[in-house]
């Protein structure tokens, strides 16, 4: 592909994916498909919901199952393995879920994502065993090769003027569903409890967190409704018959999903994806952390809230990033570039991580004070920050694919290395923050000192970028 030398020259499949411009554009951007990038934004937002409306109460869920064996200190493990299994089953099939989108369509493995996340959560508020719940969670990342596809269908709706307004929409429903997720498992969790006169029997007694589980599993239902009935699919009907075919007839068939995977680990690709599970690494390690602090007594090194406020801290955190990325981030990438405004995402997991402690000693001595309050949401306002980092690496990612027609591959390999990641991550920082805990390691806050070394070290990974998007010279 050759990158455009004019303002008059047609964007086509022929020109480089988000090809950084020589001087100022001064073409006006291609109105977005509002329709279109609105049904594929709402079925990004199912998988925050159905993932982190768990975060509230899983502990709790966990230590009342009596998995532990009594044992609060070893919540932390178990509550991490469950939240990582989704990423573990995820990492063995998201690679062919995105292939299989550039033979069949987008629509049809976005579709059966969706419904795989309904299913899913039924499942997992009936559970009773921990058996039970592992099933749950392992059958959702099976189904689930959304997120990679989601991003080759964003591409294939929007065009170089253009991408950086739609992908700076995908962190806005991520903080969306972030907002959404945690405040229905927090407010719905053991309804028979807070409402008895509205969940009376003793269904709602045996299961005290079905309501959540199936709360988001009918908003699943719903998406995936108006996405079968309105979703258009993106890739052209000529490529794939052309992808299915065994054997083309009188012509040659276009390299698409059946590129080698060699050719598609070139330099671009392989930094890019590098920067991503980075960055997915060290934000579900946090992600992880925080409930588990969040609701640890304060003598065990966390803060001691119940799982109602848990929430709204979370839900909290959504609506603020929500705002700040539908606002800002296209506007901090034109001024600053996406490398800048990414490296300045990722060096805020330094304090993040550092200021956990500092809120439990400061808990210790004074209890909630208005001063913990304040770094609290001083952590909200740095995270906020962090998410910015996601909308860069998307560009990344997307430019650095070889033709438009490996978008599905190539975000298939970037979500292969996250899932890979993020099925480490949780289970990882919750069995140090228990393993700190239970040997003493630097006064119970050795945990925090290994991840702010880890970020500090992974500040490194994000220096052979380049100022904005990759400069593609291959051709189609």
């Amino acid at each position: 592909m050759h990158p455009a030398q004019d303002d008059d020259l047609q964007v086509d499949e022929e020109t480089a994916l988000l090809s950084p411009p020589e001087r100022k554009p001064t073409r006006t951007p291609t109105p977005l498909p509002k329709l279109q990038i609105f049904i594929l934004l709402l079925m990004q937002l199912a998988e925050p919901i159905t993932s982190q409306c768990i975060y509230p109460f899983i502990n709790q869920l966990v230590s009342e199952l009596d998995i532990t064996g009594g044992d609060e200190k070893k919540v932390g493990y178990y509550a991490g393995l469950i939240e990582s299994l989704f990423f573990a089953t995820e990492a063995m099939f998201i690679m062919q879920w995105s292939r299989i989108s550039d033979r069949v369509g987008r629509k049809p493995v976005l579709l059966t994502g969706v419904g795989g996340l309904c299913i899913s959560m039924i499942l997992f508020g009936l559970s009773k065993t921990f058996t039970a719940l592992v099933l749950s969670r392992c059958l959702v990342g099976m189904l689930n090769g959304n997120i990679g596809v989601i991003k080759s269908m964003m591409a294939d709706l929007t065009d170089s003027t253009n991408i950086a307004q739609g992908f700076a929409f995908m962190p806005v429903m991520w903080s969306i569903g972030g907002t959404v997720g945690p405040l229905i498992g927090g407010q719905l969790a053991k309804p028979h409890d807070r409402w008895p006169t509205l969940f009376p029997g003793a269904f709602w007694q045996y299961y005290p967190y079905f309501l959540p589980c199936a709360a988001s599993a009918l908003l699943s239902a719903v998406i995936f409704i108006v996405a079968a009935a309105f979703l258009r699919e993106t890739v052209p009907k000529k490529s794939l018959k052309k992808t299915v075919r065994f054997s083309g007839v009188g012509e040659q068939p276009e390299p698409s999903s059946d590129v080698p995977l060699r050719a598609l680990l070139t330099r671009p690709v392989l930094w890019s994806v590098a920067n991503y599970a980075a960055l997915a690494f060290l934000e579900i390690a946090y992600r992880a952390i925080q409930p588990l602090f969040f609701s640890t007594p304060v003598e065990l090194g966390g803060l001691g809230l119940p799982p109602s406020t848990i929430g709204i801290i979370l839900g909290s955190f959504g609506i603020l990033d929500g705002i700040f990325q539908a606002l800002f981030l296209a506007r901090f990438i034109r001024w600053w570039g996406q490398k800048r405004v990414f490296q300045l995402g990722m060096s805020m997991f330094i304090p993040l991580y550092l200021l956990f402690p500092i809120l439990n000693t400061l808990a210790r001595g004074s209890g909630m004070s208005p001063l913990v309050w304040a770094l609290i949401i001083l952590h909200l306002l740095m995270l906020v920050v962090v998410d910015m980092s996601y909308g860069c690496c998307f560009m990344f990612v997307t430019s650095a694919a070889p033709s438009r027609k490996s978008l599905g591959a190539t975000n298939g390999i970037a979500q292969l290395a996250a899932s890979i990641v993020r099925a480490i991550g949780p289970a990882g920082s919750t069995s140090l923050f228990a393993l700190s805990l239970n040997h003493n390691w630097l006064g119970g806050y050795g945990v925090y000192v290994i991840f702010t070394l880890i970020s500090c070290a992974v500040m490194l990974v994000g220096l052979p970028l380049p100022r904005n998007s990759w400069q593609n010279d291959s051709d189609d």
